[in-house]
């Protein structure tokens, strides 16, 4: 099953059980994400963790809210495995 995204783009997959592992066992610990305008960037995706920021991520254009949460579950996968933290608030878009 697919669902449209509200701000147009192409259908998105229906999310599944399971689809957001490392999402899923930050906000049952000790984490949190918050999703929504940060400053002038109209879409973003931040999780942390008690002690510091795992992600930070701004939306891409086009990009569904599905598509920048399955980033952001990607993102906290590498903070927690390979000590690589994402920010793209803080630093200058290429």
């Amino acid at each position: 099953m697919t669902s449209k995204s509200r701000r147009g783009g192409t259908p998105t997959p229906s999310v599944t059980p399971n689809s957001f592992e490392n999402i899923e066992a930050l906000i049952d610990g000790i984490g949190n994400i918050t999703v929504g305008r940060i400053g002038p960037i109209p879409c973003a995706a931040v999780a942390a963790d008690e002690d510091q920021a795992l992600a930070m991520l701004a939306a891409r254009p086009g990009e569904s809210l599905y598509e920048l949460m399955v980033r952001l579950d990607a993102a906290i996968g590498l903070a927690w495995e390979r000590d690589i933290y994402t920010d793209e608030i803080n630093t200058p878009r290429s």
